[in-house]
């Protein structure tokens, strides 16, 4: 989630391909390329249909075909990125906030343990 950009994609470049397609001119079947998951997820049907079209015909590269991947999850990540840094650049808040989530833990569970010792006539103080 906090990967940098280049790192991302060069694992995304890295990706197996169609076995099949050997050489870039090698039509491919993008059914069986892992590429083609990720498509499904993150392009639109016209993106789609120039995966298809273009892998079927040799039309486009294996590189070719994972770029518009790469843009995509690079933007799904940039959001998260951006509030991870918020976090990683004032540890203080983390430690607030697990801090107030304890808290309200213990209130909860005070309260909990009361109830349950009200319920079993264990009033003891």
């Amino acid at each position: 989630m906090r990967e940098s950009p280049d790192s991302v994609a060069k694992k995304i470049k890295t990706m197996p391909t169609d076995p099949a397609r050997i050489r870039r001119t090698d039509p491919g079947d993008p059914a069986k390329c892992p590429v083609w998951q990720l498509h499904e997820v993150y392009s639109d049907d016209a993106r789609k249909e120039w995966v298809q079209s273009g892998c079927k015909s040799a039309g486009i590269g294996c590189i070719e075909c994972k770029q518009p991947v790469i843009e995509a999850v690079l933007e799904e990540l940039k959001p998260i990125q951006e509030r991870a840094a918020h976090y990683a650049e004032d540890p203080t808040l983390v430690k607030n906030v697990v801090a107030e989530g304890c808290e309200r833990a213990r209130k909860l569970a005070r309260e909990t343990m009361r109830e349950v010792r009200e319920a079993m006539g264990l009033n003891y103080s």
